[in-house]
């Protein structure tokens, strides 16, 4: 069992030639996305390595509006709020049609206690999603809810809101806060 540990340390193993020491190359270019890799530690509830994962992703792909929105709903699911809500305000600035990223700032607000933005936040994601959204449309329902009655504090625990991520031209409910 020893020796066969040591198979390969013998005189010159490391030495193609036989007279200077060869280490392997650096591994190539990773097959797998960070962003599926994130989305499904997201869904198991690994927020933390979701957020090492969109962050490989962001190294390969660049800061784009996929990783700037998946970098800002695992912080919000961290807790980190302020970082959450800076990288989802540059997602939707770098594409206002992303409904997702739209939803997923409204939940930061509501978070914040800004409901009357968030409010208005929710109303750009259903008009931007078109109302296809089934977890945008009860967001935007709960947000105005909680504007026109502002005592109701039992309305978030009962029903929470939802963060949605974009996929292949639907929406996927990632957990509830």
């Amino acid at each position: 069992m020893g020796l066969s540990a040591l198979a390969g340390c013998g005189e010159g193993a490391f030495a193609p030639n036989g007279d200077r020491v060869f280490a392997p190359g650096v591994a190539g270019a990773s097959d797998i996305d960070g962003l599926i890799v994130g989305h499904r530690l997201m869904a198991a509830g690994e927020y933390e390595l979701a957020l090492q994962a969109y962050l490989r992703a962001a190294g390969q792909q660049g800061l784009n509006v996929d990783t700037l929105s998946a970098l800002g709903s695992a912080n919000l699911k961290l807790g980190r709020l302020n970082q959450a809500e800076q990288l989802l305000r540059r997602a939707v600035e770098e594409d206002p049609a992303f409904a997702a990223a739209w939803n997923n700032l409204g939940v930061i607000l509501m978070e914040r206690g800004k409901v009357a933005e968030a409010s208005q936040v929710f109303r750009r994601a259903f008009a931007t999603d078109n109302g296809n959204s089934d977890e945008i449309r009860d967001n935007l329902r709960l947000a105005l809810a909680k504007l026109e009655n502002p005592s109701n504090t039992g309305l978030q625990e009962n029903e929470p809101f939802q963060l949605v991520r974009r996929g292949t031209g639907d929406f996927v409910l990632l957990s509830t806060l």
